[in-house]
């Protein structure tokens, strides 16, 4: 049974190619949530994925679940919610709170990843400029759906979305995607599979691509200037 990393400090992550099989990706446990130790993983490919108070686990899957920015699917019905203009935007101004929308216990009772180390962690990395939320409103004003994740070159890892109302989620991915093509991002990071995000038009490519595709991204940097949406809806169309 293959051994798996145990971090110690400043201790570097392991090449990809050590991640087991099963569970799938699963590299490295132990180190901390810093901003150093967060970066440097991003820039690898891993990210943390994990239950507290147990150990930090690390996770570089294979396959990579990704959306190309300029491949997004939007469906009929969204276009039609997008130009019924109802949902108001915004970009960085309560990245607090979308993150603990995210945390909401799930249905099953299983309890979130989310836990207070990496919304605190996560906050640490929205403060210093690489964590962005996009934030979905209703017309009462009430937060109803969004998104954050980090932002490295014209690199983008997403982290976790919801929604509150029907499509919220679904706006807010194409708000982002609105900023990421205007910045010229070349990838979105959607981890792992799932239906939701295949029917946007997310795919799965090897870990290889996508490292690969990360050394063409990650060090081109993007103007600050782009993380700006229009107020409604309907002119992301």
């Amino acid at each position: 049974m293959q051994a798996i990393t145990q971090l110690i400090n400043d201790d570097s992550f392991p090449p990809s190619e050590q991640a087991l099989d099963y569970p799938n990706g699963l590299l490295a446990v132990g180190g901390d949530l810093s901003p150093a130790r967060l970066m440097a993983a991003y820039r690898q490919g891993i990210f943390p994925w994990y239950e507290e108070p147990q150990p930090v686990l690390w996770w570089t899957p294979d396959p990579r679940s990704v959306l190309f920015p300029d491949r997004l699917h939007i469906s009929r019905s969204l276009r039609k919610t997008l130009r019924k203009d109802r949902f108001r935007l915004a970009v960085d101004q309560n990245f607090e709170a979308v993150m603990r929308n995210c945390a909401q216990l799930r249905g099953d009772g299983l309890g979130t990843w989310i836990g207070d180390d990496m919304l605190a962690a996560y906050c640490d990395l929205h403060h210093i400029g690489h964590a962005h939320s996009i934030e979905v409103y209703n017309p009462a004003g009430e937060l109803v759906g969004g998104l954050y994740g980090i932002a490295i070159g014209r690199a983008y890892f997403g982290e976790s979305m919801f929604s509150e109302e029907t499509d919220a989620s679904k706006v807010g991915l194409v708000a982002l995607v609105s900023i990421l093509r205007r910045g010229g991002f070349g990838i979105i990071d959607c981890q792992v599979e799932s239906d939701h995000l295949n029917s946007l038009g997310a795919e799965n490519i090897s870990r290889l691509d996508f490292e690969q595709r990360l050394g063409e991204t990650i060090d081109v940097a993007h103007d600050p200037e782009i993380w700006r949406l229009p107020a409604t809806c309907g002119e992301l169309l």
